[in-house]
């Protein structure tokens, strides 16, 4: 052992340069966890540097955790070190930390960007280690490894927030590609479509299918949720549809076997609210299946509008389906068929009254003659200036069809 001082003192800063060579080899392998890190961290200062006692606690999502406690864990962070020791290192004694804190006497806030993210709390019984220097050292020491532990997090914050960016890149590729590319419009029909959706992956979902020369089908749906869950669902709904209609399933029968197929996918957690309608041109006959949907409006050229209630609960919540019931009706000529999601009629004004149903029939009626893509915009400014928003709550989605 070194006697004299100067010998003392250089036998002090080779365990230092030791001690700061063993934290820094740990942090430059990226194999290294943070709790190696902690751990190599602990031994350096007890086995290096001569530290009796050692409480590491690290800010997690608010909170203060111990990391590292050594002798023994001492419980949480005490307040007073919260509020009197966060500019510079300082002397617990005096503090009221309460039992456990014996031995313990001096605390290192561990400061980067102007926030605390660490307290080092250390206590020596060894005179040949104590003092400003030494308090300088560790607290040097403490924040390479903070400045780590954090640079870790960042890191993964950002490979997380790529993967994210992926995925919802993905989903929104699946969306683009489930919606239909194409429209009719001919000597029986002319449809239009307008999809708002409120996140970067909505939940809404609408289809157009041309079953055959003469029947057409029309599908708007509601997936509860957002994100890359629902686009997958969807994606699920669509291909099980397609699927039954190339099989020449009647509507009864989609209605079930997409029941099924979104509850064994969903377990029961998600569901779908949808409106099936198969428009026949050879009979002018309507047959739908309602299954929880917003009840959507075929309003003839003369005449009340109809509500097309007729069908179901919505799939996906329960293995069978309740009472299925297939809906019927004649078109009028010159009628128009107006279906949407909910998010058009839960738009909210300052006074808390609800555009609702009442309001899109007002306006599709006072506009029903206008060609589907401006009635559309004229819905949207409708509810934009009833909410006092261009901002809408929920996806909004308009499926019409005009019957010739």
């Amino acid at each position: 052992m070194p006697h004299s001082t100067s010998e003392k003192r250089l036998f002090l800063k080779e365990r230092e340069l030791s001690a700061l060579l063993e934290i820094t080899q740990a942090i430059t392998q990226d194999a290294t966890s943070e709790a190696a890190l902690y751990k190599i961290f602990q031994f350096t200062l007890i086995g290096q540097l001569g530290v009796r006692r050692l409480v590491l606690y690290v800010l997690h999502d608010g909170i203060f955790r111990a990391e590292v406690a050594f002798p023994a864990a001492v419980g949480a962070l005490p307040d007073a070190v919260r509020d009197r020791c966060h500019d510079a290192p300082c002397a617990l004694a005096g503090l009221p930390l309460g039992p456990g804190w014996e031995g313990f006497e001096t605390v290192i806030p561990v400061r980067q960007a102007g926030q605390v993210l660490a307290y080092v709390l250390i206590g020596t019984a060894q005179a040949d280690y104590a003092g400003r220097e030494a308090i300088t050292f560790l607290e040097t020491l403490s924040n390479i490894l903070i400045g780590a532990v954090e640079n870790r997090r960042l890191t993964r914050q950002r490979v997380a927030a790529a993967a994210l960016r992926r995925e919802i890149e993905i989903a929104q590729d699946v969306q683009r590609l489930l919606f239909p590319t194409h429209l009719p419009n001919n000597a029986a029909v002319a449809v239009a479509r307008t999809y708002v959706p409120h996140t970067e992956i909505g939940g809404d979902y609408f289809d157009v299918v041309e079953v055959d020369a003469d029947r057409l089908l029309l599908c708007i749906a509601d997936v509860s949720g957002k994100g890359v869950a629902a686009a997958l669902l969807m994606s699920n709904f669509q291909a099980g549809l397609r699927t039954l209609l190339r099989q020449g399933a009647d509507l009864a029968v989609i209605a079930h076997e997409l029941n099924h197929l979104i509850f064994r996918n969903a377990g029961g957690e998600k569901f779908i609210t949808v409106f099936l309608g198969i428009y026949d041109r050879r009979d002018r006959c309507l047959r739908f299946v309602n299954a929880g949907h917003n009840d959507p409006v075929l309003l003839p050229d003369q005449g009340p509008p109809q509500f097309l209630k007729t069908g179901s609960v919505m799939l996906g919540i329960i293995e069978e389906l309740p009472q299925l019931r297939v809906g019927e009706v004649v078109v009028p000529p010159r009628s128009l068929l107006f279906t949407y999601t909910d998010g058009l009629t839960e738009v909210f004004g300052p006074d808390g009254t609800e555009f609702g149903e009442d309001g899109v029939l007002r306006v599709i009626s006072q506009n029903r003659y206008l060609p589907l893509p401006r009635l559309h915009e004229t819905l949207l400014r409708e509810i934009q200036l009833f909410g006092g928003t261009d901002k809408f709550a929920d996806d909004v989605t308009i499926l019409s069809c005009r019957f010739k």
